[in-house]
């Protein structure tokens, strides 16, 4: 259970505006940013989609490991440390990006990049989060989570703003990681002067072992086919649009679209959610997210990558929170192992989802077998969860 007390924090607004700003930076660009990059990469450095598949697998390799470490209590009372650290370390191994140049340095540095992900992601969502409940707004989890989405449109915006300079042989995509680095240095100044430690009276005490119930084991199931269902798209919907002969605009509205949709989809889902309670509203989350996967290799271009985009960006972050939310609640005395356990299952997901896709596509010659596939493995994670119907009356908190 998590105790907290009014009186413990006054303003939670700065507070969650915190908590976008880190998410924007750990997430939106050290998570997401390797996505609109990634086809400039592809063409300088002659990488095929398996070597680009297996680049972004040890970024999500980095964050598995990272998440799971940080879900347990050691870090009590040191998490605005971590989180600052996380953040300063997020610069650093962008900036890496620009500056390395072989495939053995790229998937270190993408590795050690999840895992600063991670560590700041769940450290600075444990101050921010227990802030809001200790203050009753409703509106900080939504403000917080929307940074993910920000800092993916905002990734947007600067990699079609210096795509003007590429010209004359310069490699344009390693000034994209140093500006990155650069932005997210100033987001690290922001943080600093405005993130609060925890809010006070939070339990750190042991929890009890998991108790592995039926409802809770499909959720887990089904959360670990979302990782590698909505990650095929998210790594290469970009680089879909390139390999369509498409302008680099529609490169930028894609992952624009991708990232807007992503910041405004919590709050747009509130209504859904509240008429089919949560496991429904993660549900049907799922079956739009499939539909959106399909459709960036079925739909006419440039119709597909923007239903394709706008779809994902309307699912992904809700699918993550709302998934968590159920785990939580399903394991109520054990909620750190809870978030462990299911942040593996979507771990190793998100590993194999672009492995996989990268030597379908390498061998197949395009991503409509690896989208397609994704595609239904996405509709497999909401009908797993079908039996769970004692659980579809939970709602968010």
């Amino acid at each position: 259970m998590l105790h907290v007390s009014k009186s413990s924090v006054t303003h939670p607004l700065p507070v969650a505006i915190a908590g976008a700003i880190t998410l924007a930076s750990v997430m939106g660009f050290g998570r997401f940013f390797y996505t609109p990059v990634l086809p400039a990469m592809m063409a300088d450095l002659h990488l095929d989609p398996a070597q680009s598949g297996l680049i972004a697998a040890a970024n999500f390799a980095g964050y598995l490991a990272g998440a799971i470490l940080a879900a347990y209590g050691w870090a009590a009372g040191h998490e605005r440390r971590l989180a600052l650290l996380a953040l300063a370390a997020n610069a650093v191994l962008l900036a890496a990006m620009g500056i390395a140049g072989t495939l053995p340095a790229f998937v270190i540095i993408r590795f050690l990049a999840g895992l600063a992900s991670a560590f700041g992601l769940v450290f600075t969502s444990g101050i921010v989060l227990s802030h809001g409940l200790a203050a009753g707004d409703t509106r900080v989890p939504v403000i917080h989570f929307s940074g993910v989405g920000a800092g993916i449109a905002v990734s947007s915006l600067l990699v079609l703003g210096l795509s003007a300079f590429e010209q004359g042989g310069f490699a344009v995509w390693r000034l994209d990681w140093i500006v990155a680095a650069v932005l997210t240095s100033l987001a690290l100044v922001a943080v600093s002067m405005l993130l609060p430690q925890t809010a006070a009276g939070v339990s750190t005490r042991p929890e009890p072992p998991l108790r592995w119930t039926r409802p809770f084991a499909l959720l887990t199931l089904s959360y670990g086919l979302f990782g590698i269902g909505y990650v095929v798209t998210a790594t290469f919907i970009v680089a879909i649009v390139r390999e369509g002969g498409a302008d680099p605009l529609l490169e930028a509205l894609t992952w624009f679209a991708t990232g807007l949709t992503a910041a405004l989809s919590l709050a747009v889902w509130k209504w859904p959610e509240r008429r089919l309670g949560l496991l429904g509203g993660y549900r049907a989350a799922l079956v739009l997210e499939a539909f959106g996967v399909a459709a960036t290799v079925v739909l006419p271009m440039p119709f597909s990558v923007l239903v394709g985009g706008v779809l994902l960006g309307a699912t992904f972050v809700v699918i993550t929170a709302y998934g968590l939310q159920l785990g939580r609640a399903m394991a109520p005395e054990s909620p750190r192992r809870s978030l462990a356990t299911m942040t593996a299952a979507f771990g190793v997901g998100q590993i194999v989802g672009p492995l996989a896709a990268g030597w379908l596509a390498a061998g197949s010659g395009s991503y409509v077998l690896p989208s397609l596939m994704a595609a239904a493995i996405l509709a497999i994670a909401a009908l797993v969860t079908l039996p769970a119907v004692g659980e579809s009356s939970i709602k968010s908190r």
